[in-house]
């Protein structure tokens, strides 16, 4: 096998031997990078990020007088809790669905968060 050969054979054994969730997260981890995103994994507190994930889960936070919109992105590599404070639901954001998000990474009990992201919905 020549040089290309060889690589595809290592790709196919490994599809075949991965399980499904981790062939999953290579793939947002890649479609991710290929729309200019940072990995979740690499983020840092304080840094101005651009994610790409699925969500994993959506939830109404009450916890106060004010309500509030978690998110958890999951873009292969880590996860990134999106907040919307002042909000009690928000069109399109939903589970599964795939959303760039955009804004200044913040850490909130051990766990990254984006408060009030800038967002788009994903096609795909």
């Amino acid at each position: 096998m020549g040089g290309n050969g060889g690589g595809y054979l290592r790709r196919l054994i490994r599809r075949l031997t991965s399980d499904v969730a981790e062939l999953d997260a290579d793939d947002l981890s890649r479609k991710a990078e290929a729309q200019g995103a940072r990995r979740a994994c690499d983020c840092r507190s304080g840094e101005e990020v651009t994610v790409v994930g699925r969500l994993r889960s959506v939830e109404l936070c009450p916890k106060d007088a004010v309500a509030t919109l978690e998110a958890e992105l999951y873009d292969g590599t880590d996860g990134v809790v999106l907040v919307w404070l002042g909000r009690r639901r928000i069109p399109g954001i939903e589970p599964g669905r795939t959303i760039k998000a955009r804004g200044r990474l913040a850490v909130r009990d051990g766990r990254k968060v984006l408060y009030n992201p800038y967002y788009e919905l994903q096609t795909t």
